[in-house]
């Protein structure tokens, strides 16, 4: 990945106020646009929503105005004498406008609960999905930690905001707006004096949205932190044992935690700032309205029954400022996740898929590189300028110093990476030119490291081909002579294997990989390392699969262990990106060259 690629993509995970406000401003961009994409199918829903919700803010609000209906029209008849007619009605409305309101809210609950959730279903697949087409690049750079981070926390703080912030944002928003209304209505006098403090409020509240937005990007960035620390140590637990660093990770850990700790403890500072001096000002309000409105009541100006609507529509007209400050808190900790989930999904994979892929229906594994030069950093190339040719069906060995580029040849064969210049070839088609299926078709690695997936023999055999029967792998595990081990585990083929193939050994697992490839039987097969981590009773039975498994395909061998470049058809011998020796083992080794003297340190090294 180019430092262009990651740009300003890559600073979600800064804090805002030390971003310049071209990128502020691009960043809140790709969230809403991300938003919106994702609310876009649940237009009708949310249409529905909408009328909900308004019928039950409205129903909420004429409560306290039939209060004052109550009052001034029901009451005064009963003081006549003229019975409790005109009270029992109003209160038989006021408990039918209670029924309806808990009636829409429920059902405003059950369905923005219904597309809340299927939402976060839609954004972890989406981010699932995409870190999987990422490319290798990406994932070697972007550390594991950190995805977890992307798909716990991130995604856990927009389900807040889903599940009750925008509830209690819409709600309070139809409750001030139908208060204010409702407060003219009644008296606009008194309605003014009610509403005197709300420039102070929407300044106070402005000042706290601007403060929260810094404070919760810093507290997202730090809590991942904490994972990223977290999963690592975890993950690396053998080597933090081993080497006896716990008291350092410990160290990390602590103050890591304590910075996650300040960015909270900076943004309960700012809600024990916002949320007192909001009801401060409701409770000055009601107490300036209350006197005011009395002393309009004793002369005469307003009735009691107005008066009462008044301190009832206050109570509910600060009481939301609380909801919004509440809806802030999750705002903008779900803001500062969708940031970083935006900037994650916008991300593109270094090696992108071709627009007009090329057919190739059947691979016979003749490889070329011409002129191909490569560098993970622009400073430092590690292919100046390659060409080689290895024609179908022909077993190669490469072999030279760590660093001279050979694990490189074979990730530029897989298309983990494109060249930087040149082009490499797979039976005369540029691989860029090639859909992903076709190429991994084509095209499998075996590592030294190779990774078994929870579950059973069966099921990571089956990996290679997922269409192939229980007999076919049965099969592919005979030809490489895995199966008598395979048989004798406690239940044969359906053995579970255990984390990453914990319950069996080095040689076991790498056999068992073997399987996998020659199950799904490519055209060319990369062998990386693959039994340099082996014992030697392991490596001879490894060294049997090899001979199986190579027949009749194309194979790059890298190996440091000569024993098994022996069974090469040819020899390259690398330094520093470059092909210094070419030719059959034997002939290289009569030459009395590079490969002749690691092949004579070999034999020393045996005896």
């Amino acid at each position: 990945m180019t430092s262009a690629t990651t740009g300003w993509r890559g600073v979600a995970s800064e804090d805002q106020d030390e971003l310049p406000d071209k990128v502020s401003g691009l960043l809140r961009a790709r969230s809403r646009r991300l938003l919106g994409d994702l609310l876009a199918p649940h237009r009708k829903g949310i249409m529905v929503l909408t009328a909900v919700i308004i019928a039950s803010s409205g129903a909420g609000l004429a409560i306290p105005y039939l209060v004052k209906v109550g009052i001034d029209a029901g009451i005064p008849p009963m003081l006549r004498g003229e019975g409790t007619g005109t009270l029992l009605t109003v209160v038989g409305v006021i408990l039918a406008a209670a029924a309806a309101q808990a009636l829409t809210r429920q059902a405003f609950l059950k369905m923005s609960g219904r597309i809340g959730h299927q939402i976060l279903l839609e954004l972890r697949r989406r981010v699932f999905d995409h870190f999987q087409r990422l490319s290798l690049s990406f994932h070697e750079k972007y550390t594991s930690g950190r995805v977890i981070s992307r798909l716990t926390s991130d995604i856990e703080a927009i389900a807040e905001l889903l599940q009750a912030g925008f509830d209690g944002l819409v709600t309070a928003v139809l409750t001030m707006a139908g208060t204010a209304v409702l407060l003219l209505v009644l008296d606009v006098e008194l309605g003014l004096v009610a509403l005197v403090p709300l420039p102070i409020l929407l300044l106070f509240t402005r000042w706290f949205r601007r403060q929260s937005a810094i404070v919760y990007r810093r507290t997202r960035e730090t809590v991942a932190l904490v994972i990223v620390h977290f999963v690592e140590s975890m993950t690396g637990m053998r080597a933090v044992q081993a080497f006896r660093r716990e008291p350092r990770n410990q160290e990390i850990f602590e103050r890591l935690n304590d910075d996650y700790r300040q960015a909270n403890a900076r943004s309960m500072r700012l809600i024990a700032v916002f949320m007192p001096g909001i009801k401060l000002i409701g409770n000055l309000t009601v107490a300036a309205v209350l006197f005011y409105g009395g002393w309009l009541a004793f002369h005469g100006e307003v009735t009691v029954g107005v008066l009462t609507a008044f301190l009832l529509y206050l109570r509910g007209f600060y009481e939301p400022m609380q909801e919004i400050s509440q809806f802030y808190n999750t705002l903008q900790s779900a803001s500062a996740a969708l940031e970083k989930l935006s900037g994650v999904l916008e991300e593109e994979p270094a090696v992108p898929e071709p627009r007009a892929p090329r057919p190739l229906p059947q691979a016979r594994g003749e490889v070329r590189f011409e002129d191909v030069r490569f560098a993970y950093v622009e400073s430092m190339p590690i292919l100046p300028g390659l060409d080689l040719a290895i024609p179908a069906g022909q077993s190669v060995a490469l072999v030279g110093s760590t660093g001279a580029g050979k694990t490189t040849l074979a990730k530029l064969i897989s298309r983990f990476y494109d060249p930087t210049a040149g082009r490499v070839l797979l039976d005369g088609a540029d691989l860029r030119e090639l859909d992903e299926p076709t190429l991994r078709r084509a095209v499998v690695m075996v590592t030294q490291e190779n990774f078994l997936f929870n579950g059973t023999v069966l099921d990571n055999i089956m990996f290679g081909r997922p269409g192939a029967t229980e007999r076919q792998v049965r099969e592919a595990a005979q030809a490489i002579g895995a199966h008598d081990f395979i048989a004798s585990l406690p239940d044969g083929y359906h053995t579970d294997v255990g984390k990453q193939g914990g319950r069996m050994s080095a040689g076991q697992r790498q056999l068992v990989a073997f399987a996998r490839a020659f199950l799904a039987d490519p055209a060319v097969l990369i062998l990386d390392e693959a039994t340099s981590s082996l014992d030697v009773p392991s490596e001879r039975l490894v060294q049997r699969a090899l001979r199986t498994i190579l027949a009749d395909r194309t194979a790059l061998i890298i190996a440091h262990r000569l024993s098994t470049v022996e069974i090469a058809d040819r020899v390259l011998v690398m330094e520093r990106g470059e092909i210094v020796e070419d030719g059959p083992p034997d002939r290289l080794v009569a030459a009395d060259g590079r490969f002749a003297g690691l092949h004579r340190a070999w034999l020393e090294s045996l005896s």
